[in-house]
């Protein structure tokens, strides 16, 4: 088959939709379940990238969970601990297989984000990763292969209209793409650039030590941001982006974007989040609105209005400013990657708050200088990777 049609494209008004190959070539994929969108494909083939190039560069399962087109979380196999297994809700699972406990995280860095997403495999997809699928609200799964098992629980999702796709993982595109826009022809060189730990050789900054496990988190970090939509930058912590700032046209404010995520992520670690008792019966989404309320700024507005009486079955105390800045005080050796070069240093202010030791971007600013000075000050190493990783 080298042509499937699509419902629509982007949007419902926008028809005839289709993918399609050159006459002499197969589309890489297998439709086992479900009919993929426009832009459930886009997430698919995006993700498809990451994963393989995540599984290639460490060696360890990845996955990631996308939206519209940006991951919303990307990581690798490694094992969860209790606290971990307890803010992704997988607690109740037991141990999780290596390509489990990558989707685990991929979901849990911003669940709120990845609720809807389209989801990335690097492996075969396992009974454990098909379980854990099949308790989130997604709206498919792309991967090389499925247990038989596994892709009966999926095929069972959403009544069978659940997005099972296989993709073929010795597929190799053209080295030259194209794409149209407003009926005129885009052509460029794929993006095939090789990221690995050569590109983190050149360290401008006092500290030049990077130990090994962050060095892995860079990688994760470059690797999400190649197919992250620009400007972007990624936070990556313990084999897992933990915060990721997509498609704005600041870098500060990816930045922030970001490092508020990851803020999030390290707060729902708290005792204070982790002690929250939910009345019986609440949906996951329901528990994750509620916790980003409880950690964010708003939280008295809720208490006011008695609305805590619907998600808790005891009134929370108030998550207290100082108290959120103390815990947080305690995240460390977060590594931060960047597409583009910083070009001034409130970057590095704003991700030291969020407990980066460890940057990779690209250099080249006119103003690397005040850059290099800033995390001098605050200890960081920083690599000049010398590439660029802008995603459109």
């Amino acid at each position: 088959m080298n042509e499937m049609e699509l419902k629509y494209g982007c949007n419902p008004n926008q028809k005839p939709a289709r993918i399609f190959m050159k006459e002499n070539q197969e589309l890489p994929i297998q439709v086992l379940s479900g009919r993929p969108g426009y832009i459930n494909l886009l997430d698919a083939f995006n993700g498809w990238q990451l994963v393989r190039e995540l599984k290639k560069a460490t060696g360890l399962p990845a996955a990631a969970s996308f939206k519209h087109v940006s991951p919303a979380g990307a990581a690798v196999g490694l094992p969860l601990d209790e606290t971990l297994a307890k803010i992704y809700w997988v607690d109740d699972m037991g141990e999780l297989s290596p390509l489990a406990s990558a989707y685990a995280r991929a979901r849990g860095a911003d669940r709120m984000s990845s609720f809807g997403d389209f989801i990335s495999l690097s492996d075969v997809c396992d009974v454990d990763t098909a379980k854990l699928i099949k308790r989130e609200v997604s709206d498919g799964v792309i991967a090389p292969g499925y247990e038989p098992e596994a892709l009966e629980i999926l095929k069972a999702k959403k009544n069978g209209n659940y997005c099972v796709i296989q993709i073929d993982e010795s597929y190799e595109p053209e080295p030259v793409e194209r794409k149209q826009v407003f009926g005129v022809v885009f052509e460029q060189g794929r993006n095939d650039l090789d990221i690995n730990k050569e590109l983190l050789s050149n360290v401008v900054t006092e500290n030049k030590e990077i130990p090994e496990l962050a060095k892995i988190d860079l990688i994760i970090s470059l690797i999400t941001l190649k197919y992250t939509q620009s400007n972007s930058v990624c936070y990556a912590k313990g084999g897992q982006a933990i915060g990721i700032g997509a498609g704005q046209q600041s870098r500060v404010h990816c930045t922030r974007l970001a490092g508020q995520k990851a803020d999030n992520w390290y707060l729902r670690q708290a005792p204070q989040v982790l002690s929250l008792q939910f009345v019986d019966g609440i949906k996951r989404a329901d528990r994750d609105n509620a916790i980003d309320v409880y950690i964010g700024d708003e939280y008295m507005d809720v208490l006011a209005d008695g609305a805590w009486e619907k998600i808790f079955k005891v009134k929370p105390p108030v998550f207290a400013k100082e108290e959120k800045r103390a815990w947080l005080d305690g995240m460390t050796e977060v590594a931060l990657g960047s597409d583009a070069f910083f070009p001034f240093g409130d970057n590095i202010e704003r991700a030291y708050k969020s407990g980066v030791k460890y940057i990779a971007q690209p250099g080249g600013s006119v103003r690397d200088d005040n850059v290099i000075e800033t995390c001098n000050k605050y200890g960081m190493a920083m690599a000049f990777t010398g590439i660029r990783l802008f995603h459109h």
